[in-house]
């Protein structure tokens, strides 16, 4: 395959969520047609895509038919199988690799990764046993928190440990998956960047933002994150290292915790365009998704800049879903619906962002007057 992409190639993209969906719009401005791959009919990327390939993510038949119906694939959220990316890297180019994929899919490769990079993390232990669990707690202290080290995302597959009593049952729920137990950061805010790298080395990043979670998912995004200027600057330096130390092609995000003495901790990675980067599409002149698409089709990464500031919201489950009307029918409020028919507790369905003058984002009484329509 020819990279650059010309006009009117086909990106092929695992997944029918709804960061296909915003990476198929951004891949159409550009001029690319999409194929996706999803065992869901009607899916939110199946919607708005050129063609959709419906079948499972590990069947080989299913997995060739689609290889031969694109150029270039890449995929839009972490739980697809490694060896089905494998199999359609033999055909055609993915991007990011598989590689990298693997490294984002297992805590304790991820974390033993950066690790490696010089990316400063919590304290972590792998735990196989339950004596491996006591004694690790005794290592790191409580609080702690027990993970599965695959498979969890929106606070799934963890559990807080906050003393002795709590090893038991913790472990009898997780087990016998593969766990890691890791520090408890008491943390002054959680942050994430995201950066893309192309297939020539060049990289760009978009400033840091502020993540505020409610039952574990993301709610609330602020760009840009209200963090000192020593920690925008580390944060987007690990940000552009862990790309870097990954040969990323792509975009990646790498979401952080900072301290309340100001230091900056990588919590995880995630190799797609990201929930924390969806403000970029309204307050920047390329946003994530763009940059995601011309990183995989080869063509040059204008800067992750923003001309404006940004608070973005989520819009999660039946309840949050009602609302759309009223943020419809509100001034200011930029909406995003993402298709799906059925809308169940803990699903994003959609979001809206406010945007404000750059260097002009307002303070808590400010953000919640922009969110007030809830």
């Amino acid at each position: 395959m020819t990279f650059p992409l010309p006009p009117n190639s086909t990106i092929g993209i695992v997944g029918g969520g709804q960061l296909g969906r915003m990476s198929v719009l951004a891949a159409a401005r550009l001029g690319y047609r999409c194929q996706i791959l999803t065992p869901e009919e009607d899916s939110p990327a199946g919607q708005v895509a050129w063609g959709v390939t419906l079948g499972d993510y590990e069947h080989p038949a299913t997995l060739r038919e689609f290889a031969a119906s694109v150029d270039v694939v890449t995929f839009e959220f972490e739980n697809v199988s490694v060896e089905g990316l494998n199999l359609l890297a033999s055909l055609k180019p993915v991007r990011p690799a598989p590689a990298v994929l693997r490294v984002s899919q297992d805590r304790i490769v991820e974390k033993s990764f950066l690790r490696d990079a010089g990316v400063p993390t919590a304290r972590w232990r792998r735990v196989g046993l339950m004596s491996e669990l006591e004694a690790a707690c005794v290592e790191i202290g409580f609080p702690a928190v027990l993970k599965t080290t695959r498979l969890g995302y929106d606070g799934k597959g963890q559990a807080i440990l906050l003393g002795p009593q709590d090893l038991a049952s913790a472990f009898a729920t997780l087990y016998p998956k593969p766990l890691i137990l890791e520090e408890f950061i008491d943390f002054a805010c959680e942050i994430s960047v995201i950066v893309a790298r192309g297939s020539d080395g060049q990289v760009t990043a978009f400033d840091a933002v502020e993540n505020r979670h409610r039952d574990h998912i993301l709610d609330v995004t602020l760009a840009p994150a209200q963090i000192s200027e020593a920690a925008a600057i580390e944060a987007r330096g690990i940000a552009l290292s862990v790309a870097g130390a990954l040969d990323l092609i792509g975009v990646l995000a790498v979401e952080m915790f900072v301290d309340a003495g100001g230091r900056v901790l990588a919590n995880e990675i995630a190799p797609r365009p990201h929930n924390s980067g969806h403000w970029t599409i309204d307050a920047c002149p390329a946003s994530q998704f763009e940059l995601h698409i011309r990183a995989i089709a080869g063509l040059t990464l204008p800067a992750a800049t923003r001309h404006s500031d940004a608070v973005m919201k989520n819009l999660v489950g039946p309840e949050e879903a009602a609302l759309w009307p009223r943020v419809l029918a509100t001034p200011g409020l930029i909406p995003h619906l993402y298709g799906k028919l059925e809308a169940r507790p803990g699903r994003k369905m959609g979001h809206f962002t406010r945007l404000f003058p750059r260097g002009a984002l307002p303070g808590e009484f400010g953000i919640q007057a922009a969110l007030d329509i809830l």
